[in-house]
């Protein structure tokens, strides 16, 4: 029932998203990640001293801005940190998912080594979780624009969680996205 509740508030609610989330999405679609590494990092940061549940994905995207401008050693931080928020709070799911596409990202652009580690830490950390069920075929879901209309974000399946048969929530801003018909 609660859930219910919480579910019908945010599809009613239309986020106002922050300026600053805005341009972070901009800069980074526009392909200036170090700017996008920036703003995503003070995103981050902001967000975990609140306690946000988006703060894992913010460190995360700050992090694969920080890979995409060639910045490994600074991108690498944020990108464990995101994981680790994932895992303090018990989203396994989340950190199976993520991890795996982090791990993707820094074997596609010849990071075996440190692929290799996050690796071995991701497995340390999901072998000592509790059970929990690996995603398998996903139901038939409706057709999502691409983007956030909200936002911006592109929309990542992996990412968003469906309020109902239709409507999916931005991982970035918490915006209702409605399927296209």
């Amino acid at each position: 029932m609660r859930r219910m509740f919480r579910r019908q508030i945010r599809r009613t609610l239309a986020q106002d998203v922050p300026p600053v989330l805005q341009e972070a999405i901009f800069v980074f679609d526009k392909g200036e990640y170090g700017r996008a590494a920036e703003l995503f990092e003070r995103i981050a940061e902001a967000a975990s001293g609140r306690g946000g549940r988006r703060a894992p994905l913010f460190h995360l995207q700050a992090g694969r801005a920080r890979l995409f401008a060639g910045q490994t050693a600074l991108g690498l931080p944020s990108l464990k940190r995101g994981l680790e928020l994932l895992a303090q709070r018990g989203q396994f799911r989340r950190l199976h998912q993520a991890g795996m596409r982090v791990i993707a990202e820094l074997n596609e652009r010849g990071l075996k080594k440190e692929a290799a580690e996050l690796e071995t830490w991701l497995k340390t950390v999901l072998s000592s979780a509790p059970s929990f069920d690996l995603p398998g075929p996903s139901p038939k879901r409706p057709v999502l624009p691409t983007n956030c209309p909200a936002c911006g974000a592109t929309l990542r399946l992996d990412e968003i969680e469906w309020l109902d048969d239709a409507t999916a929530e931005c991982a970035y801003c918490g915006s209702p996205v409605l399927a296209e018909s």
